[in-house]
């Protein structure tokens, strides 16, 4: 495996060509975050590639920030959860990497609390305890 700085690097080099591919985002989050990322999905964190909603003896990430959606999409990629190649149609028209990952097709995604904060903590699994 290589070391976590090459991991990262390429990260960030990711989130430079996602943004930059489409002309639209906000790559500083994204760029800000990427050593915790990194940190995160390939040192510290027990996680499947073939990921599942049971997440049985997994740690789970919970994404409350859709901004640094870039960062989130390229560890993913690089963690082996979907191809590296998909990264290029991040928010283009039917892609499942959007803007913010709210969709039930995006990778790896269990919820994003964000959006249910925004209708009273509805149906949304994490923010039930609120």
């Amino acid at each position: 495996m290589p070391a976590l700085k090459d991991i990262a690097t390429q990260i960030r080099r990711d989130i430079v060509r996602m943004v930059h591919g489409c002309a639209s985002g906000h790559p500083g989050g994204s760029l800000g975050c990427t050593d915790y990322f990194t940190a995160l999905y390939f040192k510290v964190m027990q996680h499947n590639p073939k990921f599942t909603m049971e997440a049985r003896n997994e740690d789970v990430f919970i994404l409350s920030n859709g901004h640094i959606s870039p960062v989130f999409y390229s560890t993913l990629a690089r963690a082996g959860y979907f191809d590296v190649k998909e990264l290029a149609t991040f928010r283009k028209i039917d892609s499942r990497l959007q803007g913010h990952p709210a969709t039930p097709r995006t990778p790896a995604w269990y919820s994003h609390c964000q959006r249910f904060i925004r209708t009273r903590y509805e149906r949304c699994p994490w923010c039930s305890f609120i």
